[in-house]
């Protein structure tokens, strides 16, 4: 089963930059991802889709995120990542990253554990 590990969260003052990983645990292969994504959850807020990449490179962004936030995708590594510029306090979010996989019949979404960024003003 696959396990996807998020890192690079932290404590970052406004207008700082933070760049998050998401890869599968054990140094895993994934060969049949449909897309990449990221979320994030903010204290008392329901989960939002922050950003998203599928296999065919098709790109999505949040309103909210767009312009700041960079989502991208290594396939030789099963990896994505999420540069994230121009940071605001209201930022500050646990964020997971997830992959969609193509299960034959239909799909199945794996999340990661989840990695903490702060933005303080």
């Amino acid at each position: 089963q696959v396990q996807l590990v998020e890192s690079g969260g932290g404590l970052v003052q406004s207008g700082g930059s933070l760049r998050l990983s998401c890869s599968v645990s054990g140094g895993g292969v994934v060969t049949n991802a449909l897309g990449w994504y990221w979320h994030r959850q903010a204290p008392g807020k329901e989960r939002e889709l922050v950003a998203g990449i599928t296999s065919s490179r098709r790109i999505s962004y949040a309103d909210s995120v767009r312009g700041r936030f960079t989502i991208s995708r290594d396939t030789t590594k099963s990896a994505t990542y999420l540069q994230m510029n121009n940071l605001k306090p209201e930022d500050t979010a646990v964020y997971y990253c997830s992959v969609r996989l193509d299960g034959g019949v239909g799909y199945h979404d794996t999340w990661g554990q989840g990695t903490q960024v702060q933005v303080s003003s």
